[in-house]
């Protein structure tokens, strides 16, 4: 027998025994063939309990009631959470305190820091050095230079495009990207999103910026008390102010063209995920670092509320939408029959005493302060513009924002949203 067979043949029984042993170490999903996608990234084993003990856990974390119904099998995502966004209960929660790239939900965190600064029938005319550090393939929603464009215009191309050219435009209003990157830590600092660095505004990927689905419900509780914020995120369709031409006779005119939300789940633009009932917004995002981000707001039969989703590992078209639909379904489902495992705490700043929620400066809370009472009931009004005459319009009326006992401002234990009313056109 050759000298390079026996060799061969004594080296058998080593590389079938390392073989056997890798078999045995592995992790299940890489033995067998799994029916469930399991995550491929390892949560931290200590995260922050912010909120509660049970958020720092890692695993799904939940407290079934009697009659509570089970969480839905089969949600891939790495992180989740599930709240009530009037009382701040977290129902249900999936590593929540996992700090994650973000991608365009950071975006909510952005509006709810600069929308209040700039009145939205505000002009500005775009500069070339406005548009300086937009990422490479960013989302777009086609901002042109010296072209002069509402503050509305720009928010409504922040949220239904996710249109990272927006936000370069109104940082560089702010007094540039590095002064709102600033202001966006500090901002979730008062939030006590703690999860959070920001590096880009826009969320575009960058090294060591990262958030939660924790961080992020807050920013989305924290944005939705703001009547444009609510209006720009529940927006279906708009039209947005394109390039200026001139006609046959030399009269300049200037040109316009659709846009549409990319959350599926309020634009039904896809045939695989329908408008979900209720629905009212908030953010998605996607890149490469995150993968798919999502956080909504919905309300049903007087119940508000916000779930995120981060990085859902099956990959299927639109997962993070039908994750999404799927956690909210549950989270309707299960309102009176689970026990909260935390929840979303307060703004360091609400806690200090009592204030009331109304102002009438731009983007800022509105409501009243006769308290509780008229939290949870359909309206009959709508929010006005941003939507298209076909399909749906998200409609949402001005409410209860805080309330006020003793004297003290108990945001932490009830912070109602004003009534969200979902009509068809």
């Amino acid at each position: 027998m050759p000298e390079s067979l026996k060799t061969a043949r004594r080296a058998l029984p080593v590389i079938v025994a390392a073989l056997t042993s890798l078999a045995l170490s592995a992790p299940t999903a890489l033995a067998a063939p799994s029916p469930s996608p399991t995550p491929t990234a390892t949560p931290p084993a200590v995260m922050s309990t912010l909120g509660g003990e049970r958020l720092g856990r890692p695993g799904t974390q939940v407290d079934l009631g009697t009659g509570g119904p089970v969480v839905p099998k089969y949600i891939s995502a790495r992180s989740w959470i599930v709240a009530d966004a009037e009382s701040g209960e977290v129902l249900a929660a999936h590593n929540a305190h996992w700090r994650l790239a973000p991608a365009s939900t950071l975006k909510m965190l952005f509006a709810d820091t600069v929308l209040p600064k700039f009145p939205a029938t505000m002009t500005h005319k775009v500069a070339p050095e406005d548009l300086a550090g937009v990422g490479a393939g960013s989302s777009m929603v086609g901002i042109k230079e010296h072209e002069t464009y509402t503050v509305r215009d720009l928010w409504l191309g922040v949220f239904l495009r996710s249109g990272n050219d927006a936000v370069h435009v109104l940082a560089a209003m702010n007094q540039g990207v590095d002064n709102t990157v600033r202001e966006m830590n500090e901002h979730a600092r008062e939030l006590q999103a703690l999860d959070t660095k920001v590096v880009s505004p826009d969320g575009y990927d960058a090294e060591g910026q990262v958030s939660s689905a924790y961080d992020l419900t807050l920013f989305a509780r924290s944005g939705l008390q703001k009547k444009d914020f609510r209006e720009y995120c529940s927006t279906a369709r708009a039209k947005f102010p394109g390039e200026t031409k001139k006609d046959k006779k030399g009269k300049p005119y200037r040109t316009s063209f659709e846009i549409q939300n990319t959350n599926r789940l309020l634009s039904g633009t896809d045939s695989d995920v329908p408008v979900y009932s209720g629905i009212a917004g908030v953010k998605n995002g996607n890149t490469t670092n995150a993968g798919a981000t999502f956080t909504g707001v919905a309300e049903r039969d007087g119940h508000v509320l916000l779930v995120t989703v981060m990085h859902p590992e099956k990959n299927e078209h639109n997962e993070v939408y039908k994750e999404t639909a799927k956690l909210l379904d549950w989270g309707f489902a299960a309102v009176g029959k689970v026990r909260p495992v935390g929840e979303l705490v307060a703004p360091v700043n609400a806690q200090s005493g009592a204030q009331s929620g109304a102002s009438a400066a731009p983007g800022a809370a509105d409501g009243d302060a006769k308290g509780a009472a008229g939290a949870g009931k359909p309206a009959a009004s709508a929010a006005s513009g941003g939507s298209s005459g076909v399909g749906v319009a998200l409609g949402i009326t001005g409410g209860v924002l805080v309330l006020l006992a003793g004297g003290v401002f108990l945001v932490n234990r009830r912070w109602p949203l004003p009534d969200l009313v979902r009509r068809r056109r």
